[in-house]
């Protein structure tokens, strides 16, 4: 029901903190990290969305245990009021930016190794000349950390690949990736013309930390493949693992995104169609307004970046 011209102002405030209120939970999938956004407490956010529910006369949410889903009237509600709570919260950044000039200001990027070497640099490069008096900071962060600052406001957006991503972050991917295997030249299955499951097991590996996005994923294949492997050496960086290989240390699965110019010193074969692609995207908090500095340096990376707007991940079947 519309709301009339004579409603008190109130009320009218009333219906924006309860529509924020839901579009926080729908996003946080959480009544508590909602209230954790909002500073406010549990209670509060309850009774919002409840008083919600009574003057719209329908349920917008569901429990299953500690979390909570949408309906399909929640669904419907929140593809029309987060862009509006989004607007309203982000008018005082959008006019502060808004009275500077594109070629200025600042922008904080958040990426991991593989971004930081591979994927930012060809598209920073253009960036950079076309708008020089922009100061970008790109802060070379772990996965956690990229979570935490996104979380925090500390950057504009993330760059890199992640297995598990929080509800309270919007993800858009941008590219895809398969696996190889490097060896070294002299290494047996270099002289493979087809690796299989069986030929990977038994090997000595050369692999980055564990908690890395794509070596969970090659563990994870393994695991799911009955697979048995020893790790040789753990090294720091994709670089060091191709480095490794090359003296001979051992064989890796490493992401092509690391092997998009001439790999020295190893020899790279294909591996079964049982290890998936990997995506490289974009990450950022949601309710976050994007200063036109990010969303000029998203559009370069991916033209039709803001065309969709997807609903929270995890809210659909």
């Amino acid at each position: 029901m519309p709301i009339p011209a004579d409603t008190p102002s109130h009320y009218r405030q009333d219906r924006l903190r309860q529509l924020r209120a839901f579009c926080f939970t729908a996003e946080a999938g959480s009544i508590s990290r909602a209230a954790g956004r909002l500073s406010v407490t549990q209670p509060s956010v309850s009774l919002q969305i409840q008083a919600l529910e009574r003057e719209l006369g329908i349920t917008l949410l569901e429990r299953r245990g500690p979390r909570i889903r949408l309906t399909p009237d929640g669904e419907a509600l929140y593809a029309e009021a987060h862009r509006l709570v989004e607007a309203i919260d982000g008018l005082a950044e959008r006019f502060g930016e808004g009275n500077r000039p594109l070629d200025s200001g600042r922008l904080d990027i958040g990426a991991g190794e593989s971004s930081t070497l591979y994927l930012l640099p060809p598209i920073l490069e253009p960036f950079m000349a076309e708008h020089p008096h922009v100061e970008v900071r790109l802060h070379h962060l772990s996965v956690g950390e990229l979570m935490e600052a996104l979380r925090q406001d500390q950057v504009d957006f993330a760059v890199g690949a992640i297995l598990d991503m929080p509800d309270e972050l919007r993800y858009r991917a941008i590219y895809a990736y398969g696996l190889s295997l490097i060896t070294p030249p002299d290494h047996p299955l270099a002289r493979r013309d087809v690796i299989t499951m069986r030929d990977l097991a038994g090997q000595d590996y050369i692999t980055p930390p564990r908690e890395m996005t794509t070596w969970r994923l090659i563990d994870l294949v393994f695991q799911q493949h009955a697979v048995r492997y020893h790790v040789r050496l753990e090294v720091g960086s994709w670089e060091a693992v191709k480095r490794y290989v090359g003296l001979g240390f051992g064989i890796a699965i490493v992401s092509n995104v690391c092997l998009t110019e001439a790999t020295p010193d190893v020899a790279v074969r294909s591996l079964p169609e049982v290890f998936p692609k990997r995506t490289y995207g974009a990450m950022s908090r949601r309710g976050r307004f994007l200063s036109p500095q990010a969303r000029r340096f998203l559009e370069m990376m991916r033209p039709d970046f803001f065309d969709a707007e997807d609903l929270p991940s995890g809210l659909r079947d």
